[in-house]
C-alpha cells in the first residue's frame, strides 16, 4: 500500500486557456495509506479522468503523482503496482474461477500453496467458494463483476485498488451487500482502497473519506456526516441529501436578515460575518425545516404546493417568495393539505450561509437567533 499525492491540473487540448478546456482544474490532494476513499460526483466532473492519472492511464499535463513521496508521474500502472476494476466485467471466460482469481498471482510467481490459501480467502469474503471450479462463461454478469473484484483485491502487495463504478451491471439489492463486503474487506486488509461513483448511497457506504468533484474541482473532501451537515460549496448541499439542500436568496440590511419578504433577527456575532458578504444565500436541508406557528419568532410564512408520502417520512413543496423549500416530515405527523398556509423555521443550528458558492460561517446554536416579521 502506499500513500498518495498528488498536485495536478489536467486538459485534454494542447493548448488550454480557460477553466473549461480543463478536464481537471489545478488541485492538491492526498490519499493515506490504507485508507478507503470515494470520488463522488456527475458524469463529466473529472473523476474517473483522476482515477486514472492515479493509475498512470493517464498522464497529467500538469503537475504530478507521488507515492510515498517518490515521483511515480512518467510510470505505467504496472510499475505503480496499481490493481483496477473496471464498470464492466473483466474475465477469461475459458478460465474457472479459481484460476481467474489467481492469475494476477501466477504472474508475479507467487509460490502455488500462497496462492491458493489467498484465492481461497477472497472466494470466502465475495461469496465465490462453491464457485471455484464453474468456468466464467457460464456465469451471470453479478458473478462476473465480482470475480473482477477479486482479481483487484487478491494480491497483496498493491499500491492501491482503484474502482471505476463497479456496480453498475450488479442487481440493487446484490449492490448493497457487495458495498458492505467491500468495507468488511477494507477493514480486513488495510488495502488503500479509491473507489469512482455518481452514486451517494454507495461512496457514503462505502468510503471514510468522500471527495465530492463537481466540474473538474474537488469541492469538498469530508466523512459522511461532514458533507451532510456543513457542506462547504453550495453544491455538496444540493448533491448530497435526498432531496438536496434548500437555498434562500437572503441580504443583510440594516441590523437584519432580508429574505423572501421577511426580516430575521440573527446573533451579533454572524451578523458581523453577513454585514461583510451583504447579498448571500441561506441553506438549510429538509430535514432541519420546521413547521412553527403563526406566532413563532423567526417563521416564514409559505403556501404548500406539493404533498409526498414517500413511505418512511412525507415531503412537503411550500412556497416562500419566489423559491420553493423542501421539508421532511415524520410519517407520524399530520400533513397539511396542498393550499394551505404554513410556517417554517429555516434558521437553527443546522443551518449555513454561503457567499459565492463557498460557507461563510453555519449558524450554530450560539449563533442562531429568533425574531422575525413580515
Amino acid at each position: 500500500m502506499a500513500r498518495i499525492d498528488l498536485d495536478l491540473a489536467h486538459s485534454y487540448l494542447s493548448d488550454p486557456k480557460q477553466d473549461s478546456d480543463y478536464a481537471l482544474l489545478p488541485l492538491q490532494m492526498s490519499f493515506a495509506d490504507g485508507g478507503a476513499y470515494a470520488l463522488l460526483g456527475p458524469s463529466g466532473c473529472g473523476k474517473t479522468t483522476l482515477l486514472n492519472i492515479i493509475s498512470g492511464l493517464v498522464r497529467p499535463s500538469h503537475g504530478a503523482v507521488r507515492f510515498d513521496g517518490a515521483d511515480v508521474t512518467a510510470r505505467s500502472p504496472q510499475q505503480r503496482n496499481i490493481a483496477q476494476v473496471f464498470q464492466f466485467p473483466v474475465v477469461y471466460d475459458t478460465m474457472t474461477v479459481a484460476d481467474n482469481l489467481a492469475f494476477p498471482l501466477r504472474n508475479r510467481g507467487v509460490p502455488p500453496e500462497r496462492i491458493k490459501t489467498r484465492v481461497g480467502r477472497i472466494a470466502e469474503m465475495l461469496e465465490l467458494s462453491g464457485q471455484l471450479n464453474q468456468r466464467a462463461a457460464h456465469l451471470a454478469a453479478d458473478a462476473k463483476q465480482k470475480i473482477s473484484l477479486g482479481r483487484g483485491l487478491v494480491r497483496e502487495d498493491v499500491s492501491a485498488v482503484l474502482f471505476d463504478e463497479p456496480l453498475t451491471v450488479i442487481d440493487p439489492h446484490l449492490k448493497w451487500q457487495l458495498r458492505r463486503k467491500l468495507k468488511q474487506i477494507h477493514h480486513e486488509l488495510k488495502l488503500t482502497l479509491i473507489y469512482v461513483t455518481h452514486d451517494q448511497v454507495e461512496a457514503l457506504t462505502f468510503a471514510e473519506q468522500v471527495v465530492v468533484m463537481t466540474r473538474g474541482r474537488a469541492v469538498q473532501i469530508g466523512t459522511a456526516a461532514e458533507l451532510f451537515e456543513r457542506p462547504h460549496h453550495m453544491f455538496v448541499g444540493h448533491f448530497i441529501g435526498s432531496p438536496g439542500m434548500n437555498f434562500l436568496p437572503a441580504r443583510w440590511w440594516d441590523g437584519v436578515v432580508e429574505t423572501a419578504g421577511h426580516t430575521l433577527r440573527v446573533a451579533p456575532a454572524l451578523g458581523e460575518v453577513l454585514r461583510a458578504a451583504g447579498e448571500f444565500t441561506l441553506g438549510v436541508r429538509p430535514e432541519y425545516v420546521r413547521l412553527a406557528d403563526a406566532s413563532a419568532e423567526g417563521a416564514l410564512m409559505a403556501e404548500v404546493t406539493q404533498v409526498q408520502d414517500i413511505g418512511t417520512y412525507w415531503l412537503l413543496t411550500a412556497r416562500v417568495g419566489e423559491t420553493l423549500l423542501r421539508v421532511r416530515l415524520s410519517p407520524a405527523s399530520a400533513a397539511p393539505q396542498v393550499g394551505a398556509k404554513v410556517w417554517l423555521e429555516v434558521l437553527g443550528p443546522h443551518t449555513c450561509c454561503y457567499d459565492r458558492d463557498q460557507q461563510l460561517i453555519a449558524t450554530g446554536s450560539e449563533s442562531a437567533a429568533g425574531g422575525a416579521s413580515g
